[in-house]
């Protein structure tokens, strides 16, 4: 079995898409579906199903993506061992945080990542789902509850907090409120609720019982957009809201309480470059706990 083949699938694997995994891997998509053709005749077992659409896994895939990717880890450790730390720090680490965290607090910190580690390629997905780590769809996944199924290692990162919020100008205009029974007054933006990914999301009903959205954004970071330009009040991260004069904490003795989870799949443990960004991105929140209230 040759590894380059194995390199093959893992990067597929990830992908999706052959035309996806050669452009990751820098070669002919031809060469990309021999390597595959190679490596299924050496185990005599087709690997993919190969679709117009992209590439599934098939059974065997499944069963053989664990021990690839036991290969991949032993191959990382050898050339940290023989070759230094910098040739361990390169390729690619893809992270799947929330909007709120992913937009609002990691992407505009993320420079000292990059000048710290000049030859590794970062990856930003802050879409609001959940993400499979066991085919790599991240190597690394900001949660909202700790994961309880999986070979995952997961880390609490932060506790933070959700506070109301609303543009002064709105206020002004609307009058603010002085206890929960006068928001039914106004304008509540909130989350589209059957698309909500994980019941932890389900905070409205928490902070103010009947609370009733007339706007509904899908992302956090478009709610803090809507509550900024007048639109109604929202319940926001308070990190993101942070700083911001053109908004203003409504019913202040109100809050909501949830955690961040780093995550990462156990074949990860002895990748350099997944560990490196999974500490920086730990240090960054631990420099910065007091912004998550």
């Amino acid at each position: 079995m040759n590894w380059d083949d194995v390199r093959v699938f893992l990067a597929v694997a990830r992908a999706g898409q052959i035309l996806a995994a050669s452009r990751r891997l820098g070669v002919n998509h031809a060469t990309v579906g021999r390597r595959l053709d190679a490596l299924e005749a050496a185990l005599g077992a087709r690997l993919f199903e190969r679709r117009p659409g992209g590439c599934a896994l098939t059974g065997e895939g499944e069963a053989f993506l664990p021990a690839a990717e036991r290969m991949e880890t032993e191959a990382q450790s050898a050339r940290a061992l023989v070759g230094g730390t910098d040739l361990a720090l390169s390729g690619t680490v893809r992270i799947g945080a929330p909007d709120g965290f992913g937009t609002a607090f990691l992407a505009p910190r993320l420079k000292g990542l990059m000048e710290r580690h000049p030859a590794l390629v970062l990856q930003l997905v802050p879409v609001p789902r959940a993400f499979s780590l066991s085919r790599r769809e991240a190597d690394i996944a900001i949660t909202v509850e700790r994961p309880d199924q999986g070979r995952l290692v997961a880390r609490r990162l932060v506790s933070y907090s959700l506070r109301a919020y609303a543009a002064t100008a709105y206020l002004d205009r609307a009058g603010r409120p002085r206890g929960v029974e006068d928001l039914a007054a106004h304008a509540l933006i909130g989350y589209v609720d059957d698309l909500l990914y994980s019941p932890s999301l389900q905070y409205a009903a928490e902070f103010a019982p009947g609370w009733q959205s007339r706007l509904e954004i899908s992302s956090a970071l478009g709610q803090t957009e809507a509550v900024a330009a007048g639109l109604g009040i929202g319940i926001l991260h308070a990190f993101a809201a942070a700083g911001r004069t053109d908004l203003e904490r409504v019913l202040p003795d109100r809050e909501i309480r949830r955690e961040y989870w780093l995550v990462y799949h156990e074949s990860a443990r002895g990748l350099a470059r997944v560990q490196a960004v999974a500490r920086f991105i730990a240090e960054l929140v631990e420099a910065e706990r007091d912004r998550f209230g």
